[in-house]
């Protein structure tokens, strides 16, 4: 088996840099340094992180993998891909960025996504009693979580009762629960429908100090997706709406609410006016996070030890013994300036170089 020998690294633990030090690769995990290596690569004092997780995407096709890892995204939790053998041809790419889906996501049957994403007719829920069949289908196609489409009340989106029961039926089949929520009222509705993870920051209007301490107490988690927010406000010329989703985020992150790095890059998605590129968006969405107030580590860990924990991936999120070897290494220090994450050197995904 190959063991490849990271010499002069300065690794990201989480809270700060190492001095130099090796980091061994053995196999498709990290391993420690008693290991022979066969192979020896010289960080020359260059950053190594734990791999990128891109918490938002939308996938197409391998093209996409290869476009994520080549920008040191190994890990990425999609929010939306079907049919289910499209799914299946996307998972466990030797090399390439390992994923984690919600499969179909449930809609209503109005509201922007009924109109734009060219969903099938089984991914709108109308009523309670469709739950529970439209969640033991998810599972049964293998999808890891679920993704309801909430829009503001009387939005076309699923109604609060719709979505309460396919909450509750999905946590009874052991599966996280992730909203899609733009806009205030529509948080407020995942939160009484008990969703663990609510995905997008609020446009206009922010999310006050009662929301979030409400978030907190509940353990819930954002996924603010700030690059796709400003470019939604960018398209319709709401440059105050960013301002306000940016003040949530803030707002949140001041309280104790985990956030996580997500994107929403999908760039194949039919009647898109506007596109966020996979790989690159994580790097921008890293500054941005830093922009609405999170530190330099705090943004890190939103990209690397947060999703995994969140969404159940022990295997990853940190550089230590025994975990998989997803692996970034970057020239310049991102604790000291964030973008130094786009100085790309090397990737490796399960231990295979990209």
């Amino acid at each position: 088996m190959d063991v490849t020998a990271i010499t002069n690294a300065r690794v990201f633990d989480g809270d700060k840099l190492s001095g130099p030090r090796t980091v061994v690769i053995d196999g498709a995990v990290i391993g420690d340094d008693a290991a022979t290596p066969t192979r020896v690569v010289d960080a020359g004092g260059a950053v190594l992180l734990p791999g990128l997780i891109d918490a938002h995407v939308h996938l197409h096709d391998r093209v996409v993998l290869e476009k994520l890892a080549r920008h040191g995204v190994t890990s990425a939790l999609d929010m939306a891909t079907w049919p289910p053998d499209r799914l299946a041809s996307l998972r466990e790419v030797p090399g390439l960025t390992d994923i984690r889906s919600a499969g179909l996501p449930a809609i209503g049957p109005g509201g922007i996504h009924a109109q734009m994403l060219g969903l099938p007719p089984e991914a709108i829920v109308t009523e309670p009693e469709q739950a529970e069949p439209f969640v033991a289908e998810r599972v049964a196609e293998g999808s890891d979580y679920l993704k309801i489409v909430l829009e503001a009340p009387g939005g076309g989106g699923p109604e609060l009762s719709a979505a309460t029961a396919l909450v509750e039926a999905a946590h009874q089949a052991g599966k996280r629960v992730v909203a899609h929520a733009t806009s205030v009222a529509a948080y407020e509705m995942a939160m009484t429908a008990g969703a663990d993870v609510i995905t997008h920051s609020p446009i206009g209007g922010p999310l006050t100090g009662d929301h979030a301490e409400r978030l907190v107490a509940a353990g819930r988690v954002v996924i603010p997706t700030l690059i796709m927010m400003r470019k939604v406000t960018e398209q319709f010329g709401r440059a105050e709406g960013f301002a306000g989703a940016l003040r949530s985020v803030a707002e949140m992150h001041r309280a104790g609410v985990p956030v996580l790095a997500g994107t929403d890059s999908a760039n194949a998605v039919p009647g898109m006016a506007f596109q966020v590129n996979h790989g690159e968006s994580i790097h921008e969405e890293l500054a941005l996070l830093v922009e609405a107030g999170l530190t330099t580590v705090a943004a890190l860990r939103a990209a690397t030890e947060l999703p995994a924990r969140y969404f159940g991936l022990a295997d990853r999120g940190r550089v230590a013994a025994g975990l998989r070897a997803d692996l970034l290494l970057v020239d310049g220090d991102p604790l000291a300036d964030i973008t130094a994450t786009r100085n790309v050197v090397r990737v490796w995904c399960g231990g295979v170089e990209v």
